[in-house]
């Protein structure tokens, strides 16, 4: 059996283009409902605790403020190279090839290094309002964990909007950022640069 090349073909309608469709709500639904239930969970945690003081020391640190100071400016430290990482990848600054491997390595450094530092702050000082800096400190502090949570979830999703990915990362960072002014900053600059 021969096939002629010439032929006529079927002509089948082509699918849609992934592109041209929009994603359901749900999408963003599922990350914003976690990201919630991250932030009220420790949040609530941090409220019905009753603080223990101290949760840990490094050997080397006068004190679990000193510990939890560094290792924020540590956490802040990566964040920083995750929003520059960040703009060579999106193009917006010329960087390296790797670029990418850098800020999703960065990321988890500073994710790692941030996580010590809250267990801290829930086990032993808890959620507390007594004066705007520690009341700011705790929403943030709550909101970050929550919004990074969201954040992962979103890298997992299918069509996304260009926009969403970096107005969350922004946020993250910003969160951040504020959450690192109103503790570790604010020790330096009341009991100085101390280990």
């Amino acid at each position: 059996m021969t096939v002629d090349p010439n032929a006529a073909t079927q002509d089948f309608p082509s699918p849609e283009p992934a592109r041209g469709r929009r994603p359901q709500a749900v999408g963003y639904l599922v990350p914003a409902l976690v990201a919630g239930a991250v932030a009220l969970a420790l949040g609530a945690y941090g409220k019905v605790h009753d603080p223990a003081g101290t949760a840990f020391n490094l050997a080397g640190f006068n004190s679990t403020g000193a510990v939890k100071s560094w290792l924020g400016t540590a956490a802040m430290g990566f964040a920083v190279v995750q929003l520059v990482s960040a703009l060579m990848v999106y193009g917006k600054l010329p960087g390296p090839s790797w670029a990418g491997v850098l800020h999703r390595w960065s990321g988890r450094v500073a994710f790692l290094v941030a996580v010590p530092v809250a267990v801290h702050c829930l086990y032993a000082l808890g959620y507390q309002t007594y004066e705007p800096r520690v009341l700011w400190h705790s929403v943030l502090g709550c909101f970050f964990f929550g919004a990074f949570s969201a954040k992962m979830l979103l890298l997992r999703s299918e069509r996304l909007p260009g926009w969403l990915l970096p107005i969350v990362g922004g946020l993250v960072f910003a969160t951040l950022t504020v959450v690192w002014l109103t503790s570790a900053l604010w020790f330096f600059r009341t009991f100085g640069v101390t280990t």
